[in-house]
């Protein structure tokens, strides 16, 4: 499959990083406004091939031409947060970029699943629904991904297992509303209770632990100056997911038409990822209470589109 990915920033150039080491990729485009950014991107990652195991994806330092008859086109995108800035302020500078990159795609390609990773994700998420006239199953956004990675590792941490025995999910928006569906937590198959009797029995701040989930990327933006990695890993599991046609079931941000009673905003929920992008959108039994933080989600993203034109 052809990948194409717009934006040669952090992320964007870690995730061509981790595209060139993924089995099934023939080709991989790079595109970004600054030419010789993508090129000497592309000649780094190519010095790479004679010291790396490389499944040997052709290189492209491409334009938006080079979109055509890709299979995933990755949106990295756009400047991030500055010091001063609101959110709401990002997302209007963000959905006037997302606007001119989806023009130049559809020119060229208008079948290609997109994945979105340009902050806010959920924001710009809907924003790709609106303005591209590609159906909502093709628009994943990275959602709290990232933020349900963390969750996992804290928890698997704590009982002393790799995050991997972990089935628990950050949902909502990938930002200060998002929250942890405890009631569908767990190691397994076990509730986290039952596991702790057979295991080790942790006593869980759970409140606190989300709080530091969704603190660790400021922490991260604060000693860094970004982050990278972690959403880069996010990136590769959709593309994998895709590319395997593995109908996992993975928290994506994703338009919603009525599921959870909520339509008309973009946030991650329990989805099926597989060949076709987002191929069910799963409506799991969450409390009252947790409904109503996804509401509260919700309610927050459709406040801060209110002045956005599409």
């Amino acid at each position: 499959m052809k990948i194409a990915v717009i934006g040669a920033g952090k992320v964007g150039s870690e995730v061509v990083g981790n595209l060139m080491r993924t089995r099934g990729i023939s080709e991989i485009v790079l595109i970004d406004q600054n030419m010789d950014r993508v090129e000497g991107e592309i000649l780094d990652f190519e010095h790479t091939t004679a010291y790396t195991h490389n499944p040997g994806a052709n290189l492209i330092a491409g334009t938006y031409e080079d979109c055509q008859d890709a299979g995933i086109i990755i949106i990295t995108a756009g400047p991030s947060i500055q010091p001063g800035q609101t959110r709401i302020d990002l997302a209007k500078t963000n959905t006037n970029v997302l606007r001119s990159i989806l023009n130049e795609i559809d020119r060229y390609n208008q079948e290609a699943a997109l994945i979105m990773v340009t902050n806010p994700v959920d924001i710009l998420t809907y924003g790709a629904y609106r303005l591209s006239s590609r159906p909502r199953n093709k628009i994943l956004g990275t959602g709290t991904l990232i933020d349900s990675a963390r969750l996992m590792t804290i928890v698997g941490k704590s009982y002393g297992i790799d995050p991997k025995n972990v089935f628990a999910y950050m949902l909502g928006e990938h930002g200060e509303t998002s929250f942890a569906p405890w009631s569908i937590a767990n190691i397994c198959g076990l509730s986290l209770e039952e596991f702790g009797q057979m295991h080790v029995n942790v006593n869980l701040n759970r409140k606190q632990i989300e709080e530091d989930v969704k603190n660790i990327g400021l922490e991260i933006f604060r000693k860094k100056g970004y982050t990278n990695h972690g959403i880069a890993a996010g990136v590769m599991r959709l593309v994998i997911a895709i590319l395997a046609d593995e109908k996992s079931i993975l928290p994506v941000s994703v338009n919603l038409e009525g599921e959870y009673g909520l339509s008309n905003v973009a946030l991650s929920v329990p989805c099926v990822v597989g060949k076709n992008g987002i191929e069910k959108i799963l409506e799991f039994r969450l409390t009252l209470g947790e409904l109503a933080q996804l509401k509260n989600s919700a309610e927050f993203l459709q406040e801060a589109t209110e002045d956005i034109t599409y």
